[in-house]
């Protein structure tokens, strides 16, 4: 269908295209205007123009930020009020925090007295928290309605909510007291009270909250959406789904960035200049390169130490601790995010990891004295020189893998950022050292 639209658009048949739009959901209709090339911003404007109102508005939420601002800069005030009345005040933050400086002032301008005020409120909780990604599109009531007047005030405002799902209870202060399915009040007799059929043990978040850990709660609880209290227990407003969907996608490509020494950026790929990338990868690059001078400085320190023979098994002994090490960073990384494992757990996973370590460098060591022997014929006592260090590179590689990201996190720091980089540039200087240490002592 998306095909369609877009040849569709080449060929000026503007009433299929329209009929084509009414088809699709919104988030297609939106990947049109991104496939749309970037210099044909007048086919964009005129796509977004064929649309109805109702549809135009509910795309306008799942476009790319880039888009978004071209179509406010070409729109009149009528239209993009028209959007952002309609808009779910969580999308509208969200639009707030991405443009420039002069198009927020043309949307603020355009929006109404009381957007104006909640969205002054929420900007002011701190990136990444629970207050910022939460909407205040929420049903709620007292508990001593009854069920039928309950479903009388979802009928009468549950159009503008953005889910209905669970409906929240409090009382005259707007404390949380519970939370009812839409389930349990359908199949309840009209007459029960709601504060007879409420759950109170209420999973919920607080405004200050981080992200990731709001979304970690969802997947333990298998929950739609989820309240939002102040640090007075007041209802201030829920987190649904489609919100966690977006932090843990950006959660995770920001862990896998910073793993692969990058810096984190929230624009797509194809969307990143040239410049923006060299400017987020040459940073990292400079550093790694500084510290790995320190593995020159071993083997030039070291060079008569070390035979024409040993010099050539350099490579792998450093390749294979620098892969012991990320194999283990990566796991515990992944384990740390997901709070499977805490700082209290370190004495566990350096055992564990010790013991693993073990057995990978025995079975690497039996593995490449054959190898030595059979086809590289270099000697038994350089054979026992390689694979003794291939051991102790292996061990040391994985208890300094499995260390570092709980360290790290314990004092503040992004787990990630202590993987593979790092960890192989840690790794190979001490690979080399101890390399040279046991070819010293036996040799």
């Amino acid at each position: 269908m998306i095909e369609q639209v877009l040849q569709l658009l080449k060929e000026r048949k503007y009433a299929e295209v329209k009929a084509a739009a009414l088809k699709m959901h919104y988030a297609d209709i939106a990947e049109v205007f991104e496939r749309l090339d970037a210099e044909d911003k007048e086919s964009a404007l005129l796509f977004f123009r064929l649309l109805p109102k109702e549809v135009a508005a509910e795309t306008f939420a799942y476009m790319e930020p880039e888009i978004q601002e071209h179509i406010i800069g070409a729109i009149t005030d009528q239209e993009l009020r028209y959007i952002l009345d309609d808009m779910y005040l969580d999308d509208y933050v969200d639009l707030i925090e991405e443009m420039p400086a002069n198009v927020v002032k043309r949307v603020l301008r355009n929006s109404s007295g009381e957007n104006r005020k909640l969205i002054n409120q929420y900007l002011q909780y701190p990136e990444d928290s629970a207050g910022s990604i939460m909407t205040n599109e929420y049903v709620y009531f007292k508990q001593t309605l009854t069920v039928g007047q309950a479903l009388d005030e979802i009928r009468k405002t549950g159009i503008d909510k953005e889910t209905i799902n669970n409906c929240y209870v409090i009382d005259n202060q707007h404390h949380l007291d519970g939370v009812v399915g839409l389930r349990e009040l359908i199949l309840a007799a009209p007459e029960t009270v709601v504060g007879t059929i409420m759950r109170t043990h209420i999973i919920c978040a607080n405004t200050y909250d981080d992200q990731e850990q709001v979304a970690q709660l969802f997947s333990k609880y298998d929950m739609l959406s989820m309240p939002v209290v102040d640090n007075e227990n007041r209802l201030v407003g829920i987190i649904t789904i489609d919100d966690v969907m977006d932090v843990l996608q950006e959660e995770t490509t920001e862990d896998m960035e910073k793993m692969a020494a990058i810096t984190p950026s929230d624009k797509p790929y194809l969307r990143t200049g040239v410049w923006e990338l060299w400017r987020s990868r040459i940073p990292w690059l400079l550093l790694l390169m500084v510290s790995a001078t320190f593995t020159s400085m071993i083997l030039m320190r070291f060079e008569q130490a070390l035979s024409t023979a040993l010099v050539a098994f350099i490579p792998m002994l450093m390749d294979t601790g620098g892969n012991s090490g990320s194999q283990t960073s990566v796991t515990i990384i992944r384990g740390l995010s997901l709070g499977d494992i805490e700082f209290r757990d370190l004495f566990r996973v350096l055992w564990k990891e010790v013991r693993v370590a073990v057995l990978c460098g025995v079975t690497l060591a039996i593995c490449n004295f054959a190898k030595l022997m059979l086809f590289d014929r270099v000697g038994v006592m350089v054979s026992l020189v390689v694979c003794s260090t291939l051991v102790c590179t292996v061990l040391f590689a994985k208890v300094v893998g499995g260390a570092l990201p709980m360290l790290a996190k314990r004092i503040g720091f992004d787990p990630a950022v202590m993987a593979s980089p790092f960890i192989t540039t840690i790794v190979d200087a001490a690979s080399l050292l101890i390399y040279v240490k046991i070819s010293l002592s036996v040799m």
